[in-house]
């Protein structure tokens, strides 16, 4: 399920702030806007060392994308970033020549058959359940 893929604007909020930057620059406001919810759903598994690419779509391995595939090339300071689209949906983004991205959540998270170590309301329990979200002082005033 797609869900189970962390957000890329939360491991690499960085690369997410340049790439809405570049591409509104490139006039691809729409992909601007998609690119906020784009997933990490794999890594390239190339094994290049200036290769930090990422799959944000399944895509069968070997089979090309077809119809309504377009890249996307950015002029990113450093290093080189390339979209992947197919008929606006961002399939696969190109990190290039580029510094080391730091996550800013556990990579432990960003694997596709792993899951994260908090749920959306609290840290999870030994299933992999998030904890219920603690009453606030207005929900228990109010009495709910």
């Amino acid at each position: 399920m797609e869900q189970d893929h962390p957000l890329v604007r939360d491991v690499y909020p960085d690369l997410i702030a340049e790439l809405i930057a570049l591409l509104e620059a490139e006039g691809e406001r729409e992909l601007a806007i998609v690119v906020w919810d784009v997933r990490l759903v794999a890594r390239c598994d190339c094994g290049d060392d200036f290769c930090q690419s990422f799959h944000t779509a399944v895509r069968p391995k070997g089979k090309p994308y077809g119809e309504g595939h377009r890249c996307v090339p950015l002029l990113p300071e450093k290093g080189m970033l390339v979209l992947d689209v197919v008929y606006g949906r961002i399939m696969y983004i190109e990190v290039l020549d580029r510094q080391p991205m730091t996550a800013q959540r556990s990579e432990s998270s960003t694997g596709p058959t792993q899951t994260p170590d908090t749920g959306p309301t609290g840290p999870a329990d030994a299933t992999g359940t998030p904890d219920p979200p603690a009453p606030t002082d207005r929900a228990t005033a109010s009495g709910a």
